[in-house]
């Protein structure tokens, strides 16, 4: 049995992974879990899953609900902390969002724990420390990601030196086909409407920017220790394959699966294995196409500043996050426009002084920095 602990419970992927460990109870045990500041459906959860201890982000909230359970109940970063490396779990689901999952991420690891990881945050903006504590750890990564789970399963029996390139698809987002004098009159509304995926609204958002892509690129480079100039993007709307890994003697092989974030959820839990899974069956008589086409770049800047920035490295990814955390909620507040997105993360990657090597703190300390410092341009220059 792997006894988990779940960061970001009530988000998203934080439910999808609960529905997944409630289809195989025998195989899992909860030892604790924590939310920002959802506290009514935390309190569901600890009614059902029965973990150890929890933790909510928000202190005020925290002790709200600590007079209605009887497990502890940690606040902060603090907190959060704690229950990543609790003693009593092997294994670390990071459903985060956020640059917030950085430091817990790397203290689960020095704690010798195992990292299933959905916070794309992590390795964009601290991937060498991170992959370094891993290797240094002797603990295993794997990713909670559609693209990134994908190429696992394509290349995880073959020989690594015989991979020649990568290709990572995207939807395209809901405004693929829209014109820049489109894209300058999108509303919050309509970004949210993601075509083939139910997700949170900042990942959203950054699959709209295809900033979410560029974040993908970068962690594939991490996640598998490609090349840039190996690593693709192609857009393909019916979000049916995940990935395709192309080898030396020029054949290529993907991964097909309905879109569904369960499916690589439960793969990042039971690897090596596979169990049944309660989803749509997949059948390829009822795909009537698959069509893939090349991103356009100057219409969705984000993706090649990714590019540009995994490039360079060092401390500028990290840069290149945070700007992008806080722009992408000033959109979602409807204080700046979609297409102010990309003008305002380039406007800080111009400024920011690249540091090749860093430390957990110091890029803790940036992240705060950068965040500070976009948060006054948007005030200023985007009233």
């Amino acid at each position: 049995m792997r006894r988990i602990v779940l960061l970001g419970s009530t988000g998203s992927i934080g439910t999808q992974t609960l529905d997944v460990i409630s289809q195989h109870k025998k195989d899992f045990s909860i030892i604790g879990l924590t939310a920002h500041s959802n506290i009514e459906l935390l309190q569901t959860q600890i009614q059902s899953f029965k973990p150890k201890a929890v933790a909510v982000f928000d202190k005020v909230l925290s002790e709200k609900l600590q007079k209605k359970v009887s497990v502890p109940v940690y606040s902060g970063i603090e907190g959060i902390n704690k229950i990543a490396a609790m003693n009593e779990a092997d294994t670390v689901v990071n459903a985060l969002v956020g640059s917030i999952g950085i430091e817990p991420t790397v203290n689960a690891i020095r704690k010798k724990k195992n990292i299933a990881l959905a916070n794309k945050e992590t390795l964009v903006a601290a991937g060498q420390l991170v992959m370094d504590e891993i290797k240094k750890n002797k603990v295993s990564l794997l990713p909670i990601d559609s693209e990134h789970s994908a190429l696992l399963q394509c290349i995880k029996n073959e020989n690594r030196e015989s991979v020649k390139k990568i290709t990572l698809t995207a939807s395209g987002g809901p405004f693929r086909n829209y014109s820049l004098q489109q894209l300058q009159k999108v509303t919050k509304k309509d970004a949210l409407k993601h075509p083939t995926w139910k997700m949170g609204s900042k990942i959203t958002i950054d699959s709209a920017t295809l900033m979410n892509k560029g974040f993908e690129v970068i962690e594939a480079h991490w996640l598998y220790g490609i090349d840039y100039k190996n690593i693709d993007v192609t857009i393909h709307p019916q979000s049916i394959v995940h990935a395709m890994v192309e080898f030396s003697d020029n054949t290529v092989i993907s991964q097909m699966a309905l879109p569904d974030m369960k499916i690589p959820i439960q793969y990042a839990l039971t690897y090596p294995q596979r169990l049944a899974i309660d989803s749509n069956q997949f059948n390829i008589n009822k795909i009537k196409a698959l069509t893939f086409d090349k991103p356009d770049f100057k219409k969705f800047p984000c993706l090649q500043y990714a590019y540009d920035v995994g490039k360079i490295g060092g401390t500028l990814p990290a840069v290149l996050n945070a700007a992008n955390e806080v722009a992408v909620q000033a959109f979602l507040q409807e204080k700046i426009s979609f297409l102010d997105i990309p003008k305002i993360i380039k406007m800080q990657l111009d400024r920011h002084t690249v540091k090749k090597n860093y430390s957990l703190r110091e890029i803790m300390v940036l992240d705060r920095n950068v965040k500070e410092t976009t948060r006054k341009v948007v005030e200023k220059a985007f009233k």
